[in-house]
């Protein structure tokens, strides 16, 4: 319980660490002095500080949108074994509860910005849950992988270990499996996250936006918990990454946390290199790399049950 607690608070500590890592990997690949990688810090701090603006066309739904993204992201860590053994809270099919939670908090995320009146956040209200409808089930997929080969319907289970029920070490014949699942996981991450092939983060442009979009209206506070649970959803799509890629349940607790945060940095750079060589995909291309995704997590389904 308390290498738990620890994880969880370090996750949770150094998420805002992770967008200010991909700025200044793309700044120092395209040549220039980029933000300090600490930038999202004083961010929250300035807007903390501010006060909430709000439309008059806006309702009670556009003030508590920002809390319940922040809320359910908070909620979906606790479901996560982020020291490589267990969540803070398990049971049996959790990992659908863990996916349902964030789908939650987009619901919330997209309702307020169509509750600002505008078409433009309405838009990226669309496009989001385009995404979404594409993006869940490639996700869904993949853990169905991770329970076959795991036996264990639990994120506990399936990310707690990467041996097969009653198999000494890791056996070789779910490597390809696994490998499939990774880089479906990537993809999602990429899409769940707003990064670049899927969208771009760093853009101000209405037309091309799909997450900055949404938000435009956001301030002060609200906003802060905005880019917060933006950042915290980024740390654990990326603590799963890391505990399909890297067994951690075996080693001692210190050791699994620095793994951890060590493999989160190198998700954040290998973010920074993709978004560095390139372009955001056009609008009709996101759903086939998705596709795409779901394919390779369905190959690994047919792997693990042949």
């Amino acid at each position: 319980m308390s290498s738990a607690l620890a994880s969880l608070a370090v996750v949770l500590l150094v998420a805002p660490v992770l967008p200010g890592l991909i700025a200044r990997t793309k700044a120092i690949l395209t040549g220039r002095r980029g933000q300090p990688v600490l930038q999202l810090y004083s961010d929250l701090g300035r807007l903390l500080r501010k006060g909430a603006v709000y439309g008059t066309a806006t309702t009670w739904m556009f003030a508590l949108a920002p809390v319940v993204v922040l809320a359910t992201v908070l909620c979906a860590a606790l479901l996560l074994p982020l020291d490589g053994r267990a969540a803070l809270i398990r049971f049996s099919g959790d990992a659908v509860a863990f996916a349902y939670v964030l789908a939650l908090g987009r619901m919330a995320l997209v309702l307020g910005a169509m509750d600002t009146g505008s078409s433009f956040e309405a838009m990226g209200a669309s496009r989001e849950a385009t995404v979404a409808s594409f993006a869940e089930p490639a996700l869904f997929l993949a853990l169905v992988v991770l329970a076959v080969l795991t036996q264990s319907l639990s994120l506990s289970g399936m990310l707690g270990s990467r041996l097969v029920p009653g198999v000494e070490g890791f056996r070789m014949a779910a490597a390809a499996p696994f490998a499939l699942v990774a880089v479906t996981l990537f993809i999602v991450l990429l899409a769940e996250t707003a990064r670049v092939p899927v969208d771009d983060p760093a853009t101000h442009l209405e037309l091309t936006m799909i997450h900055e979009v949404m938000i435009l209206d956001h301030s002060g506070p609200d906003l802060a918990f905005l880019l917060y649970a933006g950042a915290v959803k980024l740390a654990l799509f990326g603590s799963i990454l890391v505990g399909v890629v890297v067994p951690r349940a075996s080693l001692a607790p210190w050791l699994a946390l620095g793994l951890l945060v060590g493999g989160l940095v190198v998700v954040a750079v290998l973010i920074g290199v993709i978004e560095s060589v390139t372009a955001r995909l056009r609008l009709t291309r996101v759903p086939q790399l998705l596709v795409a995704a779901a394919t390779l997590a369905a190959l690994g389904v047919i792997l693990v049950l042949r």
